[in-house]
């Protein structure tokens, strides 16, 4: 996040009620999570209360905690519908969500109900599917938040930067959880479509 935005945040926080959406965006493995996390704990440090929640779905590392690749972890709530929030949010100052890409499309109106009541709300989730089609609710949600964050990986290919998702498994659902056995960041040029033709033996 650029000072200035930094900047920005810790004087609305100081100075106003009122709250606002920051999202964080980007492929898979580009630390997206670890940020979600930096954030919830210097919110922490700021003696603000946190709430963290993810998907039920999301059982890969944890089911009590949101675990990023590099094993940063932050206690956490699953939800099996983003619309179960309104019944934990409590008096919680800050609000983070990740994997929110799993969430259904009432994502952005919740997110927004939250910032309305003045609460920090901070999600992470992936813009692309496998595709490199949108992936939904996060492209509207970014288009009513007030902070953007797009996160790049490195290329497993190439080493250049990478914004895209290639998956290594035979599948087409679009929701297909998975690390580093069923992706890998790609840049523009190694992405492969259609994606069998990345499959690995």
């Amino acid at each position: 996040m650029h000072a200035e935005i930094r900047s920005q945040i810790g004087s609305r926080a100081r100075t106003s009620s009122t709250g606002w959406i920051e999202v964080i965006t980007g492929s898979m493995f580009s630390g997206k999570t670890e940020e979600l996390i930096r954030r919830m704990r210097r919110a922490q440090i700021a003696k603000q209360s946190c709430l963290l929640v993810k998907p039920a779905l999301d059982t890969r590392y944890s089911t009590d905690h949101v675990v990023s690749h590099n094993q940063e972890r932050f206690p956490s709530i699953p939800l099996k519908r983003i619309q179960d929030l309104y019944n934990i949010v409590e008096d919680h100052q800050v609000v983070g969500i990740d994997e929110a890409q799993f969430f259904e499309k009432d994502l952005p109106e919740v997110c927004g109900r939250l910032a309305d009541k003045g609460i920090r709300v901070i999600v992470a989730g992936l813009d692309q599917d496998y595709r490199g089609r949108p992936f939904h609710p996060i492209p509207e949600l970014m288009a009513i938040a007030e902070y953007v964050t797009k996160q790049l990986a490195i290329c497993t290919q190439c080493g250049r930067p990478a914004h895209m998702n290639q998956r290594l498994v035979n599948s087409e659902e679009q929701l297909l959880l998975g690390a580093m056995d069923a992706y890998e960041a790609r840049c523009r040029s190694c992405y492969k479509w259609p994606p069998e033709s990345a499959i690995r033996p």
